[in-house]
């Protein structure tokens, strides 16, 4: 009954075994490889475009790096106050752009409104000396409540942030959870949106270690600068082979689409369980692989001494995440110690 978190699970087989068949035999360095340019063709087959890639091993490093190279050291990143990149990265963000300030915005189930953007535009102009001109806007999908945002949504959201000569990112840690809740493509929940950066990831869904920031046309001229900047952070890896391959493996027959409908599925079903406990409620909606539940001290009692693993979150709740491993009889044990 381990609901921690979709990095405490496993790597799925088939990622091992694209592993196992990548190390085969020697192979060019530094991402000059045979892999690395069949992820990068399938990539942009997956997101029809044509797109630029460069690999990484952690979500923080993708993100920071991504980030480094669209905000100048003297601009600001727009946020959410709930964003990974300002909540959970101790300043990475910050350290890669040599300076970049995050403006952490408010909405309601970690989604940044509309209104809530305009408004920090209209306060942070670009061409006042004194203060600090907004560069780039950042979002997480899933966000950190766990929740999506509609296609629509990024699109506005994009839109007014091109408007004033923003790049947009997105944090697309669980970006695969997102696309299967909104029955979408991957183009239409990134670059048709808006979205110029999509740092996409492998690892909570499956992978070992493997994360992608992809350029989209409108920026991808950067791959250059972000190669330079992620040799100079030391996280060009010298056999980047073994990160592609697990990108190969995952993305090969829309793995990755099946092991988040299934981590969705059994996110679903826990959280249908627990809403229907007396004097539980949900904090957030359910639309990916986590569930934030507000339980009484007694179930919450009951869940530890039961083994359960989950964490208690700062708002109150406590949080459950579904990883592709989730047996369904896992949710099942659980819901049974909530009930006793």
């Amino acid at each position: 009954m381990n609901f921690l978190s979709d990095t405490t699970a496993p790597a799925h087989p088939a990622i091992l075994k694209a592993l196992g068949q990548a190390n085969e035999g020697f192979a060019a360095s530094y991402g000059n490889d045979e892999v690395c340019e069949r992820v990068t063709e399938r990539l942009r087959e997956i997101f029809e475009t044509d797109l630029e890639v460069m690999f990484t091993t952690s979500g923080t490093a993708s993100n920071a790096l991504a980030l480094s190279a669209l905000a100048p050291a003297d601009s600001m990143i727009l946020c959410h106050e709930e964003a990974h990149i300002q909540r959970d990265e101790r300043g990475a963000p910050e350290f890669f752009t040599r300076g970049a300030k995050l403006l952490p915005l408010h909405g309601d189930h970690a989604r940044l409104r509309l209104d809530g953007l305009h408004k920090a535009l209209a306060e942070w102009p670009a061409d006042f000396v004194h203060s600090t001109p907004p560069s780039v806007l950042s979002l997480s999908q899933l966000n950190e409540a766990g929740c999506t945002y509609a296609v629509n949504d990024v699109r506005a959201l994009a839109l007014a942030a091109h408007e004033r000569g923003l790049f947009v990112h997105m944090d697309g840690a669980r970006f695969a959870n997102a696309l299967v809740t909104l029955d979408v493509s991957p183009a239409e929940m990134s670059w048709k949106a808006g979205v110029d950066a999509l740092c996409l990831g492998a690892t909570k869904n499956g992978a070992m270690m493997a994360e992608a920031v992809i350029l989209f046309p409108s920026v991808k001229d950067r791959l250059g600068e972000l190669k330079a900047r992620q040799k100079r952070a030391g996280h060009m890896l010298p056999k980047m082979r073994f990160v592609a391959a697990q990108f190969e493996g995952w993305l090969a027959n829309d793995l990755w689409l099946e092991l988040a409908r299934k981590a969705n599925a059994n996110a679903r079903r826990l959280s249908e369980g627990l809403s229907a406990l007396e004097g539980a409620s949900l904090a957030h909606p359910v639309e990916g692989n986590e569930v934030f539940a507000h339980l009484s001290e007694p179930v919450i009692a009951r869940l530890r001494e039961a083994g359960a693993g989950f964490y208690a979150w700062p708002d109150g709740s406590a949080r459950f995440v579904a990883s592709w491993c989730t047996a369904e009889d896992e949710v099942e044990a659980l819901l049974a110690a909530a009930r006793v």
